[in-house]
């Protein structure tokens, strides 16, 4: 459904709406906003494109004597969001970002990937879908209102109430999700304590990564509500499965169809040339894009064996071991679900990347290797060699240095989002690198 300016200017009057959030996401994937009073002057300029930020305060975005940018709000982004007080409601619009001079902002992530999916639609595809599974923990707070390593639950995969005493927060989650218009398939209580799942329907893939950051933030704040903090750090407490964020994907063509589909598949698998192609651009450049996937230091300590994390690239249909699966369902279902990305990662820039590896592998014909139906946890690592099988790289410092080799995700990334990421996560690292952990305290103190 299309939302006109009509649409907007009508419900907030009718929503008593009283204050508007212009949002946008950073290189980083945090999502920023500018909040102005919703009145008839501000929402005229809002309309116009002509509101305005300053863009050398946002970190990888431009320097002080560039500093002027427009917010152009994507009016089908229009939300009132279901909480608020006795002064009015609070709605929200998600924007693109451009510069002084009226051309689209190079590092704007959103505006990055509909520079790919422009690609996508000149290699002769309509759409690319993604349905998307983010994980996350809720801690408690102490009573200073700060996030504890502290879970509230003791629940297991699939547990009900009252093993998970989070089920009252996940639950009004879902109904404010559902009042904003997500569809929401599933909730449930992952593997490791204190860890929730909420899967929502799959969309086009920028609606869809609009609905992450958009249900990133009702996360955050319903758990607030409840006394819980809420997040979505791969992996926030050793010993246990960290939190991920599956990527289904699926390209369809000018006439409707999947482009994944095929009865004919000579394998067997009912999957089409154009699936077999694109599969092979995700494997050739899976461990280049590792870092845009798994952007943290900590990304890095949940892609470890042991905890279901993929650690190894391959692919298969029912084995869930490797990084990439085929799941079961054909016809308009059919899809490839990468299993690495993790919910620390920005998914405009990790869909841009993902999306350009693929169209690799459909424009240059790159063939996928044979899946691995066996469990690869369990295989030494001659037999994984013999097998073709790569590690993913086992640091953000490695996956960084693999990034900087690959010139088609660079290109899927543009220079400027490029150069700035690079740069910001060298010095993460160096950062992280530097640090005197208690681990080395623990274990060298004493011993040296």
């Amino acid at each position: 459904m299309t939302i006109t300016a009509s649409d907007i200017r009508r419900e907030v009057k009718e929503k008593n709406v009283t204050f508007l959030r212009l949002m946008f996401s950073d290189i980083a994937g945090t999502l920023k906003n500018v909040e102005i009073p919703a009145t008839d002057e501000q929402l005229d300029k809002v309309l116009a494109n002509k509101a305005m930020f300053d863009g050398s305060s946002i970190e990888g975005f431009v320097r002080i004597n560039e500093s002027d940018m427009f917010l152009h709000p994507d009016l089908d982004t229009w939300t009132v969001f279901p909480w608020g007080g006795e002064n009015g409601a609070v709605a929200g619009l998600i924007c693109d970002i451009y510069t002084a001079e009226g051309e689209p902002f190079a590092g704007d992530p959103r505006g990055n990937l509909k520079r790919a999916l422009r690609h996508m639609e000149k290699v002769g595809f309509k759409s690319f879908n993604l349905g998307p599974e983010p994980e996350f923990f809720l801690f408690k707070l102490d009573e200073k209102g700060e996030p504890t390593l502290e879970v509230n639950d003791r629940g297991g995969y699939f547990d009900l109430a009252p093993t998970d005493l989070a089920d009252n927060t996940r639950r009004e989650i879902v109904n404010v999700l559902t009042e904003m218009g997500f569809e929401v398939e599933a909730s449930h209580h992952e593997v490791a304590v204190g860890q929730h799942e909420i899967d929502f329907k799959y969309a086009d893939v920028l609606k869809a990564c609009d609905n992450i950051q958009i249900f990133k933030l009702v996360v955050k704040t319903i758990a607030r509500k409840h006394g819980l903090y809420a997040t979505f750090m791969a992996k926030p407490k050793f010993g246990i499965n960290g939190s991920g964020m599956h990527c289904n994907m699926s390209l369809f063509d000018y006439d409707g169809n999947n482009a994944f589909f095929d009865t004919e598949d000579p394998k067997g698998m009912q999957l089409s040339e154009t699936a077999y192609y694109f599969l092979g651009g995700l494997m050739k450049h899976a461990y280049n894009y590792t870092a845009i996937m798994n952007p943290t230091v900590n990304s890095y300590k949940r892609l470890v064996p042991g905890y279901e994390a993929p650690v190894y690239i391959a692919w298969a249909c029912r084995n869930r071991s490797p990084l990439i699966r085929v799941p079961a369902s054909r016809g308009m279902g059919t899809r490839l679900e990468l299993r690495s990305v993790d919910p620390t990662a920005n998914p405009y820039l990790a869909l841009a990347v993902l999306l350009e590896a693929g169209l690799d592998g459909i424009e240059n014909k790159i063939e996928a290797p044979a899946p691995v139906e066996s469990n690869i946890y369990v295989m030494t690592e001659e037999e994984r060699k013999e097998a073709g099988i790569r590690d993913l790289p086992s640091t953000l410092h490695n996956a960084v240095k693999a990034l900087q080799e690959d010139e088609v995700v660079k290109a899927a990334l543009g220079e400027h989002i490029y150069t700035n990421f690079v740069e910001s996560k060298k010095i993460e690292w160096s950062s992280y690198a530097a640090f005197v952990s208690q681990w080395e305290i623990d274990n060298y103190l004493d011993l040296y």
